[in-house]
């Protein structure tokens, strides 16, 4: 059973760091990346950054510069270091796990989020 599971959420002033963690047990077949996506307060879901099995990382604009996705692949966690918080950060963060599938790449495994709230 393939379980994710965040931490590192919290409540930080505009302009401070946080870094999420995303611990990944379980075994994936065909696995071809992993990701961070938000859901802010009244907003859709977002793909905030992801991270392919090759290394390819991608970042939404509103993130770039600030944000950083890296993996550990001996402990099987994903990371988001995010600095110089907005207020506009505030959401619940998402770490997801793709798989193939008729040769497409699908974030099929979800952990439970963890709340990033930034005041000004």
């Amino acid at each position: 059973q393939v379980q994710l599971v965040e931490s590192g959420g919290g409540s930080v002033q505009a302009g401070r760091s946080l870094e999420l963690s995303c611990a990944v047990s379980g075994y994936i077949e065909k696995p071809c990346g992993m990701g961070w996506y938000r859901q802010g307060p009244g907003k859709q879901r977002e793909v905030v950054s992801t991270l392919s099995s090759d290394g390819a990382a991608t970042y939404a604009d509103s993130v770039k510069g600030r944000f950083t996705i890296s993996q550990d692949d001996a402990n099987k966690t994903l990371y988001l270091q995010m600095n110089s918080l907005k207020t506009e950060d505030t959401a619940v963060y998402y770490c997801a796990a793709s798989q193939l599938r008729g040769g497409l790449c699908f974030s099929v495994y979800w952990g439970q989020g963890t709340q990033v709230t930034v005041s000004s």
